[in-house]
């Protein structure tokens, strides 16, 4: 797997693959990163890339020679846009995108980015969630991040995939570790006692109930599945 970053800000992204599992995963070339920065393929001699709003409007947007001259060079790629009005980015879409070759992430700044770069390269477009922010680059990181973690071997222990929220309709259940009781908090009794089948019980009991909680429209999903497949 090979992310491209096209960015006017290299060092944001860079720095987050210099530690924990990313960068074992780098160092392993499970997967690899570039940067292409639209600056560099600016025609004009201040290297500019941005300009006034056609018909008025607050702010500047991203032109769009610097990023198809940046775009064109790439072939057998999925690109992505990181943008609010974007279809919700989900677990689903990391699995998928993990079986990917090659993935550009295109991180719009200022006002956004010249609709017709959109229409010719977009392949996906996605948000992560309801919320505008500065730029492009940390849902780039966010979903590099998702869809790195589905590739075989960036994680320790596959089963780690298998146990996550959103793997199915129900949120993975509270975890706990040492010391049994602290502050005067203690861990579910029967997670110290060694019954696997009571722990698992228990654990979907949690799982369920934390569904109900903060995402009671999945625990409806679950509970058609469930029924369906009975």
């Amino acid at each position: 797997m090979r992310f491209t970053y096209v960015t006017l800000f290299p060092q944001l992204i860079e720095g987050y693959f210099q530690d924990s599992i990313m960068k074992r995963a780098l160092q392993a070339g499970l997967f690899s990163f570039d940067f292409c920065d639209p600056r560099d393929y600016a025609a004009n001699k201040h290297a500019k890339v941005d300009d006034t709003a056609a018909g008025g409007g607050a702010g500047m947007v991203m032109m769009s020679q610097p990023l198809f001259d940046v775009l064109a060079q790439f072939e057998d790629t999925t690109v992505i846009f990181p943008t609010p009005v974007g279809k919700p980015f989900t677990q689903n879409d990391a699995k998928r995108l993990a079986r990917k070759k090659h993935i550009v992430f295109v991180s719009g700044r200022y006002e956004g980015i010249d609709e017709r770069v959109i229409e010719h390269f977009a392949d996906e477009l996605f948000s992560i969630g309801d919320y505008v922010l500065t730029g492009g680059e940390l849902p780039s990181l966010v979903m590099s991040d998702a869809i790195a973690r589905n590739i075989d071997g960036v994680l320790g222990n596959r089963e780690s995939l298998v146990t996550e929220s959103f793997e199915t309709y129900l949120l993975e259940a509270p975890s706990f570790t040492k010391p049994a009781v602290y502050e005067g908090m203690g861990t579910p009794s029967e997670f110290l006692k060694g019954n696997h089948s009571k722990i698992t019980a228990l654990k979907f009991a949690l799982s369920t109930a934390k569904t109900q909680y903060f995402r009671p429209g999945q625990l409806i999903q679950h509970n058609k599945r469930t029924t369906y497949e009975k």
